[in-house]
């Protein structure tokens, strides 16, 4: 007569040991997602303490050699932590969410795709230890690298390529309501960032004498100023982009290449960086002899301002080239 009460007890005894191991399973869950955001945190937290020396070190030599190091460093932090917690380590998850968007226009795709093509080849120069700016200054908390400066076939046309990567832009994460039909229904984060930026390009003959005036009014092409929109690992607080420039007069000998980057932080205080990278001419960035600088106007300037070695107080002013330059 006790068996029946036999076999309630063991299916309950069944059911007690199923709810206790679900209930295991959703602890080891969230205690491992716990540690999975703790250990992310503490990469962040070690990163943010490291990066104003990488940032303000004033000695070009001395920069160069550590910011191998600490990007060696940090890409190492980020490689353990996505085998520990098994995630992805081809750095692809923008990519293959995009190829979920099938309803998504194709021109949009393409253009994403483009945008994030540009961020992973930075990613992958920064993370591959061979990371080496043609110029670097720092100024205002922030520092302004030139990774690269040269003749490119740019959109079907040769030009000077100057790719910038901004270091320590202010930026504030916001939450923003989504809504359906007038009625709130959720809310998403997003990246302001604040960099503002400018190109001016002194050019002037072997005398030092200013030739012509190159003038990039605006921010450079291909901006992308919150690349963890595209790989969540890309070191934090950078700005990526490049100005495409055509080739200067033949009489060029020097240019003194100006950059003027305003970053306002979310208290309201702004910082107007400035950056100047004097350099040779490359014989590769001018136009033959003889050849038409296209696009150019003359303006008139104070002969002081055209000649360094003209009399101060001289109230003459003589006509030089002065040509504007927009990101394309």
């Amino acid at each position: 007569m006790k068996r029946p009460y036999l076999g309630i007890f063991v299916i309950a005894a069944i059911g007690v040991v199923a709810v206790g191991t679900g209930g295991y399973r959703k602890y080891r869950t969230k205690s491992l997602e716990a540690d999975r955001e703790l250990d992310a945190a503490r990469i962040q937290r070690e990163y943010l303490e490291r990066i104003g020396w990488i940032r303000s070190n004033p000695d070009q030599k001395l920069y160069r050699d550590e910011v191998r190091s600490f990007l060696r460093w940090y890409f190492q932090q980020v490689a353990d932590h996505k085998r520990r917690f098994q995630e992805n380590l081809g750095y692809d998850d923008y990519l293959r969410e995009l190829k979920t968007r099938s309803d998504a226009p194709a021109e949009q795709l393409a253009d994403r795709r483009a945008y994030y093509e540009y961020t992973r080849k930075v990613f992958d120069e920064l993370r591959g230890g061979h990371y080496e700016p043609a110029w670097s200054g720092t100024d205002k908390g922030m520092r302004l690298d030139v990774r690269s400066a040269a003749v490119e076939n740019v959109k079907g046309k040769q030009r000077i390529r100057v790719d910038l990567l901004l270091w320590g832009a202010q930026r504030e994460l916001r939450d923003e309501a989504t809504s359906a039909a007038g009625i709130v229904v959720g809310a998403k984060k997003r990246m302001l960032t604040s960099a503002s930026f400018t190109m001016i390009w002194r050019l002037l003959d072997a005398q030092g004498k200013l030739i012509g005036e190159l003038n990039a009014a605006g921010d450079p092409s291909m901006k992308v100023d919150f690349p963890e929109r595209f790989i969540a690992e890309f070191p934090p607080q950078m700005v990526l982009g490049y100005y495409p420039v055509d080739p200067i007069p033949a009489e060029v000998a020097k240019i003194e290449m100006i950059f003027a980057v305003a970053s306002r932080s979310p208290f309201g205080g702004e910082a107007q960086a400035n950056f100047r990278w004097p350099l040779d001419a490359p014989a590769t960035w001018k136009l033959s002899p003889g050849e038409k600088w296209e696009g150019a106007e003359e303006s008139i300037r104070p002969l002081e301002e055209i000649d360094p070695n003209a009399s101060a107080e001289s109230v003459a002013k003589k006509p030089t080239l002065t040509k504007a330059s927009r990101p394309r």
